[in-house]
């Protein structure tokens, strides 16, 4: 057995720096990609449908992939396969920047959401497995600061890259950082493997990946056309098949149905779906209204969020502490119900919309709410399951988070009548955005009242099987 790491020694901090900046990549390309939509849609002469999909297909083969790629880490190798996954993500990074053509940038995007899937679950992984029981909590800690990091500055980041240089750097910067990560791995991250810990199911994954496809495409493309309603009740039957296999393969399944006999644990997960539907929403509509309507720049636009994101980073553990002492239920009530408040405020901006008095109130107010949901939410997931269940029940928790965005985005231009070109004419856009805001809304109210409902232990009390 691999002696464990100090994360006070050269190699502890090595192996920090390696996966921070792997999964800072992912991460970072799941927000800023956002703000680049307008530009990316001029450029390319693109309809409202491929700005859908080079969202929506990342988050695709992330979301159907994530759990396969743990388990192909916990199997072959994690090292390994993060290594594997870190090369597969920029090479489709730099393949992004080179895009000549929408359906090129999707497909692209495709790619590299399947390098994300192999190398987001493996550098916690590789954390869990490799630093000593004392240090372990530290430098979990430390990846979950300073992988936020990315995600506060992505959109300011990304904002400054679009305006200065093109949307094309957006991916191209993966390529510098990617090489010091592999660097960093290739010199001090140790290898680790459980192989009778590997859920290795891949037509799970197969059916769970054509399931979703199907019904995405049957949203994105409702309007044009062709075998939507073949290809949507295709993936609806992809997905009951998906259900099927995974309750006869029992505790060999990529997703354990054992889990969701817990009540608790299926509620939280359909808490998930509804509040990160919210979020994916309002952050779709907010960074291309601003820029289309107010005339916003990219920075300008990325910053928006910046307010919320440092709340998100700053706040969450003081949130997960409070929910620690007074149980997870009110902040999972009433964190929604400040993001409400917050999504009402930003609805009311128009095209003179300035950032102090139209903008920045909502942020603050969607930060804070935000800020007293997260963490309690993760805490209660895993609090849900037994000890041995924990591993999967937050890949299975991340999943749901990555399956609400990919619908959210895929759903609401359909639902509040967008289409076609019309996402850069203000006047369509300004409809579009308040009632996307409005449905917005309604999820997060409807997780409100789920979590009122819901069977959530005020101390947490772990399950015993």
């Amino acid at each position: 057995m691999p002696q464990l790491l100090e994360l006070r020694s050269t190699q502890g901090r090595g192996m920090l720096l390696a996966t921070v900046l792997a999964s800072g990549m992912a991460f970072l390309d799941g927000t800023v990609v956002n703000v680049a939509l307008p530009h990316i849609g001029a450029d390319l002469d693109a309809p409202l449908a491929g700005l859908q999909w080079t969202i929506t297909g990342y988050t695709l083969t992330l979301a159907a992939f994530v759990l396969l790629g743990g388990a192909l880490g916990d199997r072959y190798g994690r090292r390994r396969i993060f290594l594997l996954g870190v090369i597969w993500f920029t090479a489709a990074s730099a393949v992004c920047g080179l895009a000549q053509s929408i359906g090129w940038l999707v497909a692209a995007r495709l790619v590299q959401g399947v390098g994300a899937a192999l190398l987001v679950p493996g550098s916690l992984a590789l954390i869990e497995a490799s630093y000593r029981e004392q240090d372990r909590g530290r430098a979990i800690g430390a990846w979950s600061g300073l992988s936020g990091v990315s995600t506060v500055l992505g959109p300011f980041l990304g904002g400054w890259l679009i305006d200065a240089l093109s949307w094309r750097w957006i991916f191209f910067l993966n390529v510098p950082l990617a090489v010091v990560a592999v660097l960093a791995t290739l010199r001090w991250v140790p290898e680790s493997s459980s192989p009778g810990d590997a859920r290795f199911d891949v037509a799970g994954s197969v059916l769970g990946v054509l399931g979703l496809a199907g019904i995405t495409y049957a949203l994105v493309e409702a309007r044009s056309g062709g075998p939507v309603l073949l290809l949507g009740a295709g993936g609806l039957l992809a997905l009951v098949a998906f259900a099927f296999w995974e309750r006869r393969l029992g505790s060999g399944a990529m997703l354990d149905p054992a889990l969701f006999a817990s009540g608790r644990f299926t509620a939280l997960n359909v808490y998930t779906l509804a509040v990160y539907a919210a979020l994916s929403g309002m952050s779709f509509f907010l960074v291309v209204y601003l820029q289309t309507v107010a005339g916003y720049s990219a920075v300008a636009a990325g910053a928006t969020i910046l307010p919320a994101s440092l709340l998100l980073l700053l706040g969450s553990a003081r949130a997960g502490a409070l929910a620690g002492r007074i149980g997870p239920r009110i902040p999972l009530v009433v964190g929604p119900l400040i993001c409400s408040a917050g999504l009402l405020l930003l609805r009311r901006a128009g095209a003179d919309a300035d950032f102090w008095w139209d903008v920045l109130p909502g942020s603050v107010l969607f930060g804070l709410g935000l800020t007293l949901i997260v963490a309690p939410l993760t805490a209660s997931v895993l609090a849900a399951v037994a000890d041995r269940h924990a591993g999967i029940a937050s890949g299975v928790n991340n999943a749901a988070a990555r399956v609400a965005s990919l619908l959210a985005i895929a759903a609401l231009p359909l639902l509040v009548g967008l289409s076609g070109g019309e996402y850069a004419q203000p006047e369509p856009l300004t409809q579009a955005f308040r009632a996307a805001m409005l449905w917005c809304v309604g999820l997060l109210l409807a997780g409100a009242v789920l979590a009122l409902l819901a069977p959530l232990s005020k101390q947490g009390a772990k399950p015993s099987g």
